[in-house]
């Protein structure tokens, strides 16, 4: 194993000068705080900068008038990386976190890992959406349950999101979890989570028809975002997004979600019914100042209403959708 604190500080530097080059470059970069008025808005490490998960995120932040800012990558002292810091000997045959990796982080959570080093500068942290999280992760482990070929887990990833979220919870950091972010969140704070919500639906005997992910038509064909409406509560940070107890067209692009949040600090603050089965789209963390958690993503409707898209009219207004950075960020300015 190499040296945590050699491979953290070379590591540190080449993410720090590709950041200073994309400050300059597209204005996305850890800027110092003492030069602007605009709040650093820490995004969720992740190796695929290319992914628009990642790349609206950074669109919306700045449009909202913050300044995005890709963290570096939170590493365990006690957990093995190759030299390009991928976590190594922690998969399982399924490509999920292994029961000794996962436990191990539940119990130091971000203990002996660089995380404090890596927020120290920015004001809030967006999680982004993306791979599926390993089930060894939740509360009560759990082996796979679902449709074999939805399966999409990256442990290195895991590894980093989890002890950035519990880092931050811990810290009363402002915190907005996108989708996989509404699922960490959720999964730090002791949560049940649906692995697979076809699956969820059959074992129930309810029809489902993909109401939160569009079926690929082909299998390399493009997967569009899956608009349905939720019901918000009035009584919530949440409805302070667009002062209204209902979102028409939130766009939706998950398998996996939140069953149920009983016996943690989540409240539910937001709804939709398939079928006659509510299902969880916002959660917030009732003893934090602002822990939000969206299972849709209003990024993408900032970056189709930019761009014109043609259906962009089928989900949620281009107001509504920024309402909800513009919110985070008015609140740490």
């Amino acid at each position: 194993m190499l040296s945590f604190n050699k491979r953290f500080h070379a590591l540190f530097s080449i993410i720090l000068s590709v950041v200073i080059i994309a400050t300059i470059l597209t204005g996305c970069g850890t800027a110092d705080k003492n030069k602007t008025e605009k709040p650093l808005i820490g995004i969720s490490w992740r190796a695929d900068t290319d992914s628009e998960f990642f790349v609206n995120i950074v669109e919306a932040i700045r449009v909202a008038g913050g300044i995005p800012v890709l963290l570096p990558q939170v590493m365990h002292q006690n957990l093995e990386y190759d030299r390009d810091n991928v976590l190594l000997n922690a998969a399982d045959e399924q490509g999920a976190l292994i029961a000794e990796v996962a436990e191990l982080l539940k119990n130091d959570g971000y203990k002996n890992s660089n995380v404090a080093e890596i927020v120290a500068d920015v004001d809030a942290v967006v999680f982004t959406g993306g791979e599926d999280i390993s089930s060894q992760l939740f509360a009560t482990p759990e082996v796979w349950h679902g449709i074999e070929e939805e399966k999409d887990y990256n442990v290195t990833r895991d590894a980093n999101d989890f002890m950035l979220m519990d880092y931050c919870l811990d810290n009363n950091i402002p915190i907005l979890g996108l989708c996989r972010g509404m699922q960490m969140l959720s999964v730090v704070s002791g949560a049940k989570i649906i692995q697979d919500i076809p699956t969820f639906m059959a074992d129930l005997g309810v029809d489902y028809d993909y109401e939160h992910r569009n079926v690929k038509e082909t299998p390399t064909s493009y997967r569009d975002y899956s608009p349905h409406d939720v019901v918000i509560k009035k009584d919530s940070i949440a409805y302070k997004f667009s002062d209204d107890t209902l979102i028409q067209g939130a766009p939706s692009w998950h398998h996996q979600a939140v069953e149920s949040v009983d016996g943690t600090n989540l409240a539910v603050t937001g709804t939709v019914n398939i079928n006659g089965i509510e299902m969880i789209e916002i959660v917030e963390r009732t003893d934090k100042d602002f822990a939000v958690g969206l299972q849709y993503h209003p990024e993408a409707v900032i970056d189709k209403s930019m761009d014109c898209q043609t259906n962009a009219s089928d989900y949620m207004s281009y107001e509504d959708a920024l309402e909800v950075f513009t919110y985070l960020i008015e609140l740490v300015r």
